[in-house]
C-alpha cells in the first residue's frame, strides 16, 4: 500500500510540475501580450495627436487643388475668349 501511495504522490508531483510549467508559460505570454498592447496604445496615441495636423494639411491640399483647377479653367477660358 505504501508503494501505491508513493506512486500517487509521484504522479501528483509530476502533475504539479506540469501545471507550474504551463502557468509560467502562460504568465510569460501574458506579459508579452501586455507589452504589445501598451506599445499599440502608445502608437494609437501618437496617431491621435497627428490627426488634427493631418486634417489641416488635407484642407490645404484641397484649397491648392481647387486653385490649380481654377487656374487651368481660367487659362482655357482666356484662350477661347481671346
Amino acid at each position: 500500500m505504501s508503494d501505491m501511495s508513493f506512486k500517487q504522490a509521484k504522479e501528483l508531483t509530476e502533475q504539479f510540475e506540469l501545471a507550474q510549467l504551463s502557468l509560467s508559460q502562460t504568465i510569460k505570454k501574458l506579459d508579452q501580450v501586455t507589452k504589445n498592447f501598451d506599445e499599440s496604445a502608445a502608437r494609437q496615441e501618437k496617431i491621435m495627436q497627428y490627426m488634427p495636423e493631418l486634417d489641416k494639411k488635407l484642407e490645404l491640399m484641397k484649397i491648392v487643388i481647387a486653385l490649380n483647377i481654377g487656374f487651368v479653367i481660367g487659362l482655357l477660358a482666356a484662350k477661347f475668349i481671346i
